[in-house]
């Protein structure tokens, strides 16, 4: 890998600076080429601090804190684990990197902010809302924690994977995106003008593997969430679907999954606390009580009333304080956001195909067979999975969790609500070069033999997630 030899070549570097008596010189005049590198990138940009020696008994490269130059601490430089006789030599070297947490470098250069054409490659921006069409394929830039602060429920794999390899959290606004944000801004504000033709308030988004779903809608949620909206997000449909307890619910026919139930109301309560203490109750009527993970069915009593004036903060404590009221009141949740009218309320669900088959849950028929439990038959998803209403919808397949091939109506979903998200243009596949090669992140990574022809495999594996 082409990081791997500017690591080895700087170490290599540096020792030999040592031998000759310049030791004090190389700890802060590294190479040209590994300079560069590391000030490409916003994690190398860390606090002022140094870094932490490698261990010597390892024979794995690892990269730590960054002086605030963006250049590697002496210890990591020097470290036998880069040298060029250490014990890990070779192709077997794994470097380990740190996450971007911190705001833009001091040091940032614009010799790298250079994308086709001669545009600058980034926007820096704290919104998603500022962008038309005519600024589309550019780069944004947040910090991992500024992710966090807005995803607290998670953030989609094919993204981390891509921070992680770039070691930059920088995600590409297409235009697909915008068409998906002027769909919804449009639904809220009719006076606006957009490219948009058809509004549609339910999207299931369907396209080839790793064309950029998830990550779209994760980007979705980031504005909306930044524009004042309440968006009930679930980065990990399948979730709802495997491991936990199961029961069949006493008052219905549809299974109750404790477990999923309370953390599904832990997560939307991490970034809405504030605005659903402002939000009143609407319905009163009793909320049936399930049995609670471990813990069979409560005694004495079988449903649970909140009183008057309770907020949907108080409905969500219920259910994640009492176990046996978990499940009940994430259906009951769900009409209630179905009624709030001073805020627009956006549903925004991944994984969303793995609604529509087979859960990990299996019934007990016999003493020797088992039926597997579709996921329909949840109630969770059975409340949440219904496209046929008013309120503003999406749900992004994921062909990743091996659901399989579904049929093109599929049940709860309007007809029309499907929309192919495509794969990169060829403007859009520019700007992602000129970003890997500021990155520096094009290199052979392997080679292999198939079917009697040797091919490369190419660092590009990211391009697209």
């Amino acid at each position: 890998m082409l990081l791997r030899s500017l690591l080895r070549r700087g170490a290599a570097a540096a020792a030999a600076a040592s031998s000759g008596g310049a030791r004090a010189a190389s700890c802060h005049d590294p190479p040209s080429a590994l300079a560069s590198l590391l000030l490409a990138s916003r994690s190398y940009a860390k606090a002022k601090g140094g870094g932490k020696p490698a261990a010597s008994t390892s024979n794995r490269g690892k990269v730590r804190a960054k002086d605030q130059r963006g250049v590697a601490s002496a210890d990591d430089a020097a470290g036998d684990d880069f040298s060029a006789g250490g014990g890990g030599g070779g192709d077997d070297l794994d470097a380990e990197f740190e996450l971007p947490t911190d705001p833009l470098p001091p040091t940032y250069d614009p010799a790298l902010d250079v994308g086709p054409g001669g545009r600058p490659l980034f926007a820096f921006t704290d919104t998603f809302g500022s962008f038309a069409h005519r600024d589309a394929n550019v780069y944004v830039d947040f910090t991992l924690d500024e992710w966090n602060a807005i995803l607290p429920e998670g953030l989609p794999a094919g993204m981390m994977k891509e921070f992680q390899e770039t070691r930059r959290c920088a995600v590409m606004v297409r235009k697909s995106f915008l068409d998906l944000r002027d769909n919804y801004r449009r639904i809220v504000d009719p006076t606006i003008t957009t490219q948009c033709k058809d509004i549609k308030r339910q999207i299931v988004l369907d396209g080839p593997r790793s064309c950029g779903k998830s990550i779209a809608l994760a980007m979705l949620v980031h504005w909306a969430r930044t524009e004042g909206w309440l968006v009930f997000y679930v980065p990990q449909g399948k979730d709802w679907t495997h491991g936990g307890f199961f029961y069949r619910n006493t008052y219905s026919d549809f299974f109750d999954t404790p477990v999923q139930a309370a953390k599904i109301l832990q997560d939307f309560l991490k970034y809405n606390e504030t605005r659903l203490q402002q939000l009143q109750c609407q319905i009163f009527e009793p909320i049936p009580l399930g049995e609670g993970a471990g813990v069979g069915m409560m005694k004495g009593a079988d449903t649970v009333e909140m009183p008057e004036g309770s907020s949907l903060y108080d409905l969500i404590q219920t259910g994640i304080t009492h176990s046996h009221a978990s499940v009940g009141v994430l259906v009951r949740l769900r009409k209630e956001l179905a009624l709030v009218k001073d805020v627009p309320v956006l549903f925004a669900i991944d994984q969303y195909n793995s609604w529509f088959t087979f859960s990990d849950f299996q019934e007990p028929v016999t003493v020797r067979s088992c039926r597997p439990i579709h996921a329909k038959e949840l109630n969770t998803v059975n409340a949440y999975r219904s496209m046929l209403h008013d309120d503003m919808m999406i749900g992004a397949f994921s062909h990743s969790t091996a659901v399989g091939k579904l049929r093109q109506e599929l049940p709860d979903v309007p007809s029309d609500a499907r929309v192919m998200f495509p794969r990169y243009t060829v403007e859009e596949a520019e700007t992602v070069c000129h970003y890997y090669m500021s990155k520096r992140s094009f290199g052979v990574r392997a080679s292999q033999k198939r079917n009697g022809k040797r091919s490369i495999i190419y660092q590009m594996e990211m391009a697209q997630r």
